[in-house]
């Protein structure tokens, strides 16, 4: 039987996503051997990034500032948006290198089928960005899944009346699969082969 401080560790590192009980508590192990000032840094980093990460008034990416780095940045191309779900899949992209414009970020996905839920928020925050003007094309680069179609349908949708071309990234990703697991090479590939809907 564990310790009870040790035991509500392990408890906490499970809350983690991808970490079972068995990696938990060699996490706890390791954490146990750490110095007591490497482990305060573990600590402060985690409260500073709830206490101090805020999301961006234009694109809902995460940010320290009103602006991300990235909408901050004049060197962007500000005629197209490309639209994700999640900001862990804004950096998966932007480390291809290969896309230079702005970004929208949803923090989810309409889930017709399973609850309904539709990130509501975020999606009126795009549809006011189109009203501002200057945007040519909008990139959908959700999921090839059933919420991730539904999404780009959807933003499809909303977006065509305004008359600003509509793409989706092509599907160099294997359907069913999330994008943040995808590669560089084939993230690269489906935003070169994307196509209007």
């Amino acid at each position: 039987m564990m310790e009870k401080v040790f035991s509500h560790l392990i408890d906490q590192l499970m809350l983690l996503p991808g970490i079972g009980k068995k990696t938990a508590q060699r996490l706890g192990f390791y954490i146990l051997k750490m110095e007591t000032g490497a482990a305060r840094k573990i600590g402060q980093a985690i409260i500073d990034v709830k206490e101090k990460i805020l999301l961006c008034k234009s694109c809902s990416n995460i940010a320290e500032r009103d602006l991300c780095s990235i909408c901050a940045n004049p060197g962007r191309d500000s005629q197209k948006i490309l639209v994700v779900e999640e900001p862990n899949i804004l950096y998966a992209i932007e480390k291809t290198g290969e896309y230079r414009g702005l970004y929208h970020v949803l923090h989810g996905t309409y889930s017709p089928v399973s609850d309904g839920r539709m990130p509501e928020r975020t999606i009126q925050g795009l549809v006011e960005r189109l009203k501002n003007g200057g945007i040519t094309e909008v990139i959908i680069a959700t999921s090839p899944n059933i919420d991730g179609e539904a999404t780009a349908l959807y933003l499809a949708h909303l977006i065509r009346p305004s008359g600003t071309k509509v793409t989706r990234i092509a599907c160099g990703i294997p359907v069913g699969a999330d994008l943040e697991y995808a590669d560089e090479v084939t993230l690269a590939k489906s935003l070169g082969g994307r196509r209007e809907m």
